[in-house]
């Protein structure tokens, strides 16, 4: 019986998508549940499973495509039985012991060869004219890094399509800055306290919970408890509406090979350092697989970018619309400053919060990064909540 393989409902803001690789080929068997294809949405990354066995008897769409909610992708015949598969030694043509040889030597595929001798044979000068058109520059579909100009003059360049991550990162970033009154306000911390604390405990942790103690949980508990003070920096403008409110789901930027996403901890406030760690640690590993959801990606309250683990040591974070706060974390350095009248060395990291001025007023912004401060300072506060 032949079935059709469709593109699923997305979600509500999500109404097309890019068909990125197959991993089936027509006549291939695939088993019920085994990736078809990836789907690329400005969001995620899709798996299409397989809806039952059977053996992949028509694709419709090719790689490249952009494709809808309900388009039909390919065919699947659930009754038919595979092909016996063609080994490559029955499609690589006769070859002479030197022709061989030398096609052995250069790493190459003979059946990609066009023979140039009686009956289509491959002959050495067949192959020599391969390795030759081999070594020449090609550019590929996918991005690649521009090496230097070479010694000859060569000015080489690369026109590649932005990936739809790619281009709705670029979209909302220029949505923010023309919709919202963004200003930074910055501050330091002393980070001795948390990582004393921290050093202290990590090893009980690890083997309490299963999950390594980082920093992130510590500065996620400290959004939280500056939110809850200041809840116009958890808010966010609808029309002429100001929206508070009243939960708390903290969004945490994390590299992948596809760029920035922003997968959410949702209800931050009522989970404990460990749940923060795991879903922290979680988000991590799939945002580098491509395996988060469109849900998981979506919403959020506030947003924590730590451009610390890349070496940075004071950035302007922009919005993640339509957020009116993000936190820039940086990386930690050890600096001299002053306590009790002596200059002394402590680890320091430079905070800050940009925000959206039309709802957040100076005043609030430097109080909430204050805020922060001091609980990261005093980090016995986020366990006493004062």
């Amino acid at each position: 019986m032949q079935i059709e393989i469709k593109v699923p409902a997305l979600s509500e803001s999500v109404t097309e998508g890019t068909l990125l690789t197959w991993h089936k080929q027509e006549g291939d068997a695939v088993a019920q549940g085994e990736n078809l294809i990836d789907l690329e949405t400005d969001k995620v990354v899709l798996e299409l499973p397989a809806p039952q066995a059977g053996v992949l008897s028509r694709i419709v769409r090719q790689n490249g495509e952009v494709v809808r909610p309900g388009d039909v992708l390919a065919m699947l015949d659930t009754e038919a039985r595979v092909a016996p598969p063609v080994t490559k030694a029955a499609l690589e043509p006769a070859l002479s012991p030197s022709v061989r040889k030398l096609v052995a030597e250069h790493d190459l595929d003979a059946a990609q060869i066009a023979g140039s001798g009686r009956g289509g044979r491959v002959t050495k000068e067949d192959v020599l004219a391969q390795v030759e058109k081999s070594a020449q520059p090609t550019f590929a579909s996918a991005p690649v890094q521009i090496p230097a100009p070479a010694l000859n003059g060569e000015r080489p360049e690369q026109r590649v399509p932005m990936t739809r991550l790619r281009a709705r990162v670029a979209e909302r970033l220029v949505q923010a800055q023309q919709t919202a009154a963004i200003l930074t306000t910055f501050n330091e911390v002393n980070m001795q306290p948390v990582m004393e604390l921290r050093n202290r405990h990590k090893d009980k942790f690890e083997k309490e919970h299963g999950v390594k103690l980082g920093f992130m949980s510590f500065f996620v508990k400290a959004a939280v408890a500056a939110l809850k003070k200041f809840p116009a920096v958890n808010a966010s403008i609808d029309g002429g509406d100001i929206i508070y409110h009243g939960y708390f789901d903290i969004g945490i930027a994390v590299g992948s090979p596809r760029g920035l996403v922003v997968p959410v901890v949702r209800d931050a406030d009522a989970l404990s350092f460990a749940d923060i760690e795991k879903k922290i640690a979680d988000f991590g590993a799939r945002a580098r697989d491509g395996k988060l959801t469109i849900e998981e990606l979506t919403g959020g309250t506030f947003t924590i970018s730590n451009g610390g683990v890349f070496g940075s040591m004071m950035s302007t974070p922009i919005l993640n619309p339509p957020q009116s706060g993000i936190l820039g974390m940086h990386k930690t350095y050890d600096r001299p400053v002053a306590e009790n009248g002596q200059v002394v060395i402590r680890p320091m990291m430079y905070l800050a919060l940009s925000y959206d001025h039309r709802i957040v007023d100076g005043r609030e912004a430097v109080l909430f990064l204050v805020a922060i401060r001091e609980a990261l300072e005093d980090p016995a506060r986020l366990l006493l909540g004062v």
